[in-house]
């Protein structure tokens, strides 16, 4: 039963649709985030709660055998050990609309609280993600002898990461030097070429912005970045730019790689709204809860950087 008002007062939850706004907070978390970018999400309708786990199923690696003539024919049982993707990962909102103020929770309010549960969401979820997921990348694809080929790309470390700059002056890298490296990184492990990304924190950015690509020739854009502000493609990476990369003692890990790399779900469970205890208002409260997993470590590379 709804809390009881005087005549001429609205129902605070009456215009309230939890299962709507719970699709439109989801929507705009995924606007915001830059996990909609480097992950796939396709197992994110199998979830329903917080605890839940997917089981994902993995493609066999067949051998490939020489053949003669009239030989009897090796048959090989190909198996695999399916991976699970648990969703262990839980956060919330909360917020009060006070009846002395007589905000209501109607359309207007729930787009401006909406917005902004999704860009906290976004900040913290990135941080988790962004941050973990790099005990999941192949060894190959990241230190100071990356290249699961020829191992003699140097991506930096935590204990010698490489200072970049625009052109690479003295002892430092060139900011695009570095993203061409770590291009061939991923070459030499066979990661398909399209739909590649690299996820950079602003500073870097303004390096790309400030090198030799304000020429938009090189950007494979028709209009320069310099003017236009927009970083576009560079070495068959769309670039992403985010606040959230792990950083530490000044030192920043870069990610790149494709979306089959990383695997996100994540759900809305939960939201409503009801009668606060502790004053005269109306409580509106959100349950989120999300899981991921690199479930292709070779599809994924990160390098340590600083800037000088």
């Amino acid at each position: 039963m709804a809390f009881p008002v005087t005549t001429g007062h609205p129902q605070y939850a009456g215009n309230f649709i939890p299962e709507l706004w719970a699709g439109k907070l989801i929507e705009n978390f995924y606007d915001a985030t830059v996990l909609a970018a480097i992950s796939n999400t396709e197992y994110e309708g199998m979830i329903k709660a917080h605890g839940d786990t997917v089981h994902i199923r993995t493609t066999p690696t067949l051998t490939i055998r020489d053949y003669v003539k009239g030989q009897t024919l090796q048959v090989e049982r190909p198996d695999s050990t399916p991976l699970e993707l648990v969703i262990d990962k839980g956060k919330y909102w909360q917020a009060v609309s006070d009846d002395v103020d007589k905000v209501q929770s109607d359309v207007n309010l729930m787009d401006v609280w909406s917005k902004d549960a999704s860009e906290q969401m976004k900040i913290v979820v990135d941080q988790d993600v962004l941050t973990n997921m790099l005990t999941g990348i192949s060894a190959y694809n990241q230190g100071a002898t990356a290249g699961e080929v020829s191992a003699s790309f140097n991506l930096g470390t935590s204990g010698s990461p490489l200072t970049v700059t625009k052109d690479g002056a003295g002892a430092t890298t060139a900011i695009i030097d570095l993203i061409v490296d770590i291009g061939t990184v991923l070459d030499e492990a066979n990661v398909p070429e399209s739909d590649r990304y690299l996820v950079l924190p602003p500073k870097a950015v303004n390096l790309i912005k400030k090198s030799e690509l304000k020429d938009a020739s090189l950007s494979g854009d028709s209009t320069s970045i310099a003017r236009n502000g927009r970083v576009g493609m560079i070495d068959r990476f769309t670039l992403y730019t985010s606040h959230n990369l792990h950083t530490s003692s000044g030192k920043t890990n870069i990610i790149a790689g494709t979306k089959r790399g990383l695997t996100f779900a994540s759900q809305l469970t939960n939201v409503e709204t009801l009668r606060a205890e502790s004053t005269f208002g109306t409580l509106i409260r959100g349950l989120h809860v999300y899981g991921y997993k690199v479930v292709k470590p070779e599809c994924i590379a990160t390098a340590v950087i600083q800037f000088s």
